[in-house]
């Protein structure tokens, strides 16, 4: 029985085809395609329209839907070789508010990285933090905290810091030599 549907099914489906095939017109006629843009271009002026004109609801803040996040970040350091600190301005340049979360330094050498989580200065946690449209926010991050904690970390010739919003999206990095190397990398 299932054999003698799809038979059925697969001759139907070939005779259509071949009479869709018939046809001799190549493409749609001039006053055709004229009425189908048209026809788009009103839809989208209404579409316009009538996002425009309608009132904001409650749930709706009126945010813009191509708000974009955007942070400047530097990173500083006291001394030319070897600092001893490094301090962090991150500065929110774009058009809405950022919620920022710890910030990453990271330690690196060619081969190795050691990835460490920034919670705060001077036995403070203040991350995730809440970053106004214009404002900045100024961090002092001291070294020898972590050389204290690994003693190699001092042969590591570079150090990055990356800033994520508290979703996870990248908003950027900023990165500084800390000794001399002979490649740059």
């Amino acid at each position: 029985m299932k054999c003698i549907k799809k038979g059925v099914l697969l001759v139907v489906y070939l005779l259509s085809s071949k009479l869709i095939w018939a046809q001799n017109e190549i493409g749609p006629e001039g006053h055709k395609l004229l009425w189908f843009m048209l026809i788009v271009a009103v839809i989208v002026i209404a579409a316009i329209v009538a996002y425009r004109l309608l009132p904001k609801s409650a749930t709706n803040t009126g945010k813009k839907l191509l708000s974009r996040q955007k942070v400047q970040i530097e990173l500083a350091k006291d001394r030319k070789y070897y600092p001893d600190r490094l301090m962090l301005k991150i500065k929110n340049t774009g058009k809405v508010d950022v919620d920022l979360d710890q910030p990453l330094l990271m330690f690196d050498n060619f081969w190795l990285k050691r990835k460490f989580r920034i919670k705060g200065m001077s036995n403070r946690n203040f991350y995730p933090l809440y970053l106004e449209q214009g404002k900045t926010h100024s961090l002092e991050i001291d070294l020898t905290r972590f050389y204290g904690h690994d003693k190699r970390l001092k042969k590591f010739p570079k150090a990055k810091v990356l800033i994520q919003t508290v979703k996870g999206k990248r908003l950027g990095s900023s990165s500084v030599f800390l000794r001399k190397t002979l490649f740059k990398f």
